[in-house]
């Protein structure tokens, strides 16, 4: 009963979320200075060329009725509006950008649960020594050290002096492309195309590295510490007791107890991961959402700038929502309760 109460609520707070988040981000754009329509228009234009097109998108009439047009749009057909820039609906522009960012944040994901997973159990075997030392300094600098300066890092260590990865790019350029579908990584394995595979790899690998590293050592930490909590537990005493080794006691006892609080974490930072894509993409020149929304905002396409705002909102609050329930379903308190 509390699983189907926690599920009702948080589909009521994520429907309030995203109607405040499309007032809040309709309304604040169209106060900033500058005209969209007149950054678009060659040096020579006229009032009245600008007239005309911001009669065209529906720019010449009052904020409140513009708002109850494009809200109307968007809930009762899903339609986002028409991108200023590119002259084309802005669903689609977006939809064909997020999986290059997906892609890059599951990568990432995966990269910082590894070091962070490894580092957390390399310094709970070691607690108390100077393993454990060297672990958390190596957290506190990668901790320190903003994404975007990581990624400068990475791309003159291993593009330039040492050039193992691509510095910039989704693809090589050269390359034929099969694709089906955006999800390019994921579908290059499904074909078993793995020359593909790895050129997107090879170009992915060092933003991916770059959001993952500060990421990672969040994780490390906290799972860390759960660990060390967990290995003072009556139970895993008793399996010390039957001659377990350490090892085994920390991979087969107490990681099951002590990741449940590392979830709820992983799943938060997720969102703030995705969010951080933004300037990653822009540093690596990669083809995806956070690179549009740069170009967006320096373009004043508004109607632009509302779909990517509202789609990191859906899948700041969807992830948001797994994880509540992840953590509902596998926390048995609340799962009998």
């Amino acid at each position: 009963m509390a699983l189907f109460r926690l599920v009702a609520i948080r589909l009521l707070t994520t429907g309030i979320t995203l109607a405040g988040v499309a007032v809040i981000v309709f309304f604040v754009i169209r106060v900033v200075p500058g005209n969209p329509i007149a950054m678009m228009l060659p040096p020579g234009a006229t009032e009245a060329d600008i007239a005309r097109l911001s009669a065209l998108y529906g720019l010449d009439k009052p904020l409140v009725t513009q708002f109850g047009i494009w809200l109307v749009g968007v809930v009762l057909q899903g339609d986002f509006g028409t991108s200023i820039t590119a002259r084309q609906p802005v669903l689609e522009l977006v939809l064909g950008r997020l999986p290059a960012t997906l892609e890059l944040s599951i990568m990432a994901l995966v990269i910082a649960i590894f070091l962070g997973g490894m580092s957390a159990l390399i310094g709970t075997r070691g607690r108390g020594r100077r393993t454990e030392g060297a672990i958390d300094v190596a957290n506190g600098v990668a901790l320190s050290v903003p994404d975007f300066l990581w990624g400068l890092v990475l791309m003159l260590l291993f593009g330039v002096l040492f050039p193992v990865f691509h510095i910039s790019g989704r693809v090589t350029p050269s390359l034929d492309l099969p694709f089906v579908t955006d999800f390019y990584l994921f579908e290059s394995l499904l074909r078993l195309r793995f020359d593909l595979w790895a050129d997107l790899v090879a170009h992915m690998f060092m933003p991916a590295l770059a959001l993952a590293i500060p990421l990672a050592a969040i994780i490390g930490q906290l799972l860390k510490q759960s660990l060390k909590e967990t290995m003072n537990l009556d139970y895993v005493t008793l399996a010390r007791t039957k001659g377990y080794g350490e090892t085994h006691v920390i991979l087969h006892e107490a990681l099951r107890n002590a990741v449940l609080p590392t979830l709820t974490l992983v799943g938060v930072q997720f969102t703030f991961l995705i969010g951080g894509t933004v300037i990653i993409e822009r540093l690596f020149s990669y083809e995806g959402l956070g690179n549009m929304a740069i170009d967006a905002v320096i373009n004043r396409d508004l109607p632009l700038i509302q779909g990517i705002v509202i789609l990191f909102a859906v899948i700041f609050t969807a992830v948001n929502l797994i994880v509540d329930l992840l953590y509902a379903v596998l926390n048995p308190r609340l799962r009998h309760a």
